[in-house]
């Protein structure tokens, strides 16, 4: 069996990574890896084939750039090139990029099997590309592999179950916990993190719709300014697109900013700090995993699980709601025996699912 995996962007390199490991213990599966060029910084990219030891991908495409409308367009020409090519049995996208939206476009007007790793995922806000992309995936695939019981309800709710065609729809767990286990003993403190660091906030920040919103973004720095200066330091691994931003509008940052990290730094900086502030789906369950209450800069999140449970907090872009929250959850436990998303076998699911 051939299957054709897509990724191009950070989680999808960390999501693939366990996955594609679980795969190759199968001995009847052959799996060749397309990585679109989505994410191309070195730092975005290449440092997490390295520390992840993802197989080198089959095919590089090094499409980035432009709009959302360009740039899917042309992963469309470009995949369907390969696909045509490799003749898969089956093509596996992951999460919500433009790459995952291509690759299933592609595959099913070559009427091959999609399977959508991440399936089922809504935050019910259309006006984010992320959430256009995972609805559109879902609807041409036909295996998809839910994390949680909240991804399958929403599949129901569309009317998945009543459908004619047979369409798989599998609770297999979250894979991103399945790798945050494997390596979380094995976590690197960045090397440009300051030397005395202690008790700090760790923040990511990269959605467009907070980054190419001057207004969004000043209300941002000026919140994260002050619980810098007022609560307690403020990490930042600044995203290229936020640092040309921030450069652009010149707006003064007065936390720390150091460099994209790898998977590895990140685990450690999510294990040593006290509180996590992201726009990131990805962190918020890998804070979660680490045991971090974490405030998301978003006013929707697919995963409303971690809302329901209290340890995740919508704060949005309002400077008052991060510095008010910053201060109440500080430090703030998360129960340890709190299971969400599985107990890290999730790739080896899927992996037995192609092996019947």
């Amino acid at each position: 069996m051939k299957i054709l995996t897509i990724i191009g962007a950070r989680p999808q390199f960390v999501k693939a990574a366990i996955v594609s490991k679980a795969l190759a213990e199968k001995d009847h599966i052959q799996e060749v890896m397309v990585h679109t060029g989505q994410h191309f910084d070195t730092n975005m990219s290449d440092i997490f084939f390295e520390q992840l030891e993802i197989k080198k991908p089959d095919y590089t495409l090094n499409i980035n750039g432009g709009s959302h409308g360009d740039m899917t367009g042309r992963m469309l020409i470009e995949l369907e090139t390969i696909m045509m090519k490799e003749n898969p049995d089956h093509v596996m996208v992951y999460g919500d990029t433009n790459s995952t939206l291509a690759g299933a476009l592609a595959a099913s007007k070559l009427h091959i099997p999609v399977v959508h790793v991440e399936a089922g995922l809504r935050s019910f806000n259309m006006n984010m590309p992320e959430e256009i992309n995972r609805i559109l995936t879902d609807q041409i695939s036909s295996v998809l592999f839910c994390p949680t019981d909240t991804a399958i309800d929403n599949l129901q709710n569309e009317g998945f179950n009543g459908r004619d065609r047979r369409i798989d729809i599998i609770k297999n767990g979250d894979v991103m916990l399945d790798i945050a286990l494997l390596l979380k003993d094995k976590a690197i403190r960045p090397n440009t993190l300051p030397t005395g660091m202690d008790n700090f906030i760790v923040v990511t920040c990269h959605r467009q719709e907070n980054t190419d919103n001057p207004e969004n973004l000043r209300n941002i720095i000026e919140a994260l300014n002050e619980v810098h200066q007022t609560i307690a330091p403020v990490v930042l691994p600044v995203h290229p697109r936020t640092a040309k931003q921030i450069h652009l509008h010149g707006i003064k940052t007065e936390f720390v900013m150091i460099e994209p990290v790898g998977y590895l730094e990140m685990l450690w900086l999510l294990s040593h700090c006290k509180l996590v502030i992201t726009d990131s789906g990805g962190l918020q369950k890998e804070a979660f995993f680490m045991k971090k209450y974490c405030l998301t800069m978003r006013e929707q999140t697919e995963w409303t699980e971690l809302i329901a449970n209290n340890v995740n907090t919508l704060v949005g872009t309002n400077p008052n709601k991060i510095v008010k929250f910053s201060k109440q959850y500080f430090g703030h436990p998360i129960p340890k025996d709190l299971n969400l998303y599985g107990n890290g076998n999730a790739s080896q699911s899927i992996a037995d699912f192609f092996a019947k």
